[in-house]
């Protein structure tokens, strides 16, 4: 039951309101920094880093530097179905 353990820990982290709305700014608009995405939100630098860390830890963003920006990115591994279902709520 390893997948049903991935997905509880998916739907979990989409229980918050505001990293919802995070996983949709990274939808729209594929890669941002933490700076961007908390304008976008309307929420502090902190609060939505803490946010992005748990989306993070359950696999659905990935980040990468360039310089000396952090990227987050919806995470590859994360299906198409999973992603399409977020879309809807």
């Amino acid at each position: 039951m390893k997948n049903s353990k991935t997905l509880s820990r998916k739907f979990k982290a989409l229980g918050n309101e505001r990293r919802l709305k995070i996983i949709k700014e990274l939808l729209k608009r594929k890669r941002l920094t933490v700076g961007e995405i908390s304008d976008s939100i309307d929420l502090s630098f902190r609060s939505t880093s803490r946010h992005l860390k748990v989306l993070e830890s359950a696999g659905l963003v990935g980040w990468e530097q360039m310089s000396k920006n952090i990227y987050y990115f919806i995470s590859p591994e994360t299906s198409r179905e999973f992603l399409n279902l977020v879309k809807e709520i």
